[in-house]
């Protein structure tokens, strides 16, 4: 797959294997790890470094398997998903780090450039999640409301 805003090829990467069943050597049921998530969750820790964690220390290598559900399900279940997703507040806080940069040097072209991509993607993003409910249909991505929102 090619890169969104490049004319170079995508990154390989590698793919998760097709056995859908329980990993032997886990030594969690699916309680302990639910309760496990919700803990992180309670940490304020976004779902992506919730399975980093749960591979790293837990030794649990996908929470899909063994619960039957996502991670961010499990978040959900239990109220401590943010009102905005994480993947877009992600793209936020790259915006503002580049604004604040462009600031500072205003002759940097490059970053100019990289503003208008990082904006187009959270523009693109926020579309798609306003058509799936996560978002609120009169939600707008504004740079001032993301400063605060991020700091």
């Amino acid at each position: 797959m090619a890169r969104m805003h490049s004319r170079k090829r995508g990154k390989s990467g590698s793919t998760k294997p097709i056995i859908k069943d329980k990993p032997v050597w886990v030594k969690y049921s699916k309680k302990e790890i639910e309760q496990i998530i919700v803990k992180l969750g309670k940490e304020g820790l976004t779902s992506a470094k919730i399975g980093l964690k749960l591979r790293d220390i837990y030794g649990i290598p996908d929470v899909k398997t063994i619960t039957g559900k996502k991670i961010t399900k499990i978040l959900k279940e239990n109220n401590l998903l943010p009102e905005i997703p994480f993947d877009l507040m992600d793209l936020m806080k790259k915006a503002v780090k580049i604004r604040k940069h462009l600031e500072l040097n205003h002759k940097d072209l490059k970053n100019k450039r990289s503003l208008q991509l990082t904006e187009a993607k959270i523009s693109r993003l926020s579309k798609y999640y306003k058509k799936t409910g996560k978002l609120s249909k009169g939600w707008k991505y504004n740079p001032e409301k993301a400063k605060l929102l991020v700091e």
